[in-house]
């Protein structure tokens, strides 16, 4: 099976940055997106950031240590299901560091329409 470990970098580093990166491509005008279309994306970006913030509470259960009882078996397994979804890749984590890369995409995009704005109004003087 491959594991595509973002070539050693934590995931959320690399969601960041991806989403930094896009942010400063629309700032510098790499790219433009028109109004139904980025509409479209910031309606995606919304209610992907409105489910993140609807479970954060249940999530929040995985910083607890789970009941399993007090086998062997058990007793090796707690912790290690409370690192899992806690430490520096763990799912918890990386689901904060996606959420705030959320308010990148949201603002790469509002960017991006603000080019396409200009773009089109520019293009159309011409004419």
């Amino acid at each position: 099976m491959y594991v595509d470990d973002a070539g050693g970098s934590p995931l959320g580093s690399t969601i960041g940055k991806s989403m930094s990166d896009f942010a400063a491509g629309a700032a510098s005008g790499a790219f433009s997106v028109n109004e139904q279309g980025g509409a479209a994306l910031l309606a995606a970006i919304r209610d992907m950031a409105t489910w993140v913030d609807g479970e954060a509470t249940r999530l929040a259960l995985l910083n607890e240590q789970p009941m399993l009882g007090d086998s062997n078996g058990a007793s090796v397994m707690k912790p290690y299901l409370q690192q899992v979804a806690n430490d520096s890749q763990g799912f918890n984590t990386q689901l904060k560091q996606f959420r705030a890369s959320l308010l990148e995409a949201e603002k790469g995009i509002k960017q991006a329409m603000a080019n396409y704005q200009h773009t089109d109004t520019s293009e159309a003087g011409k004419y």
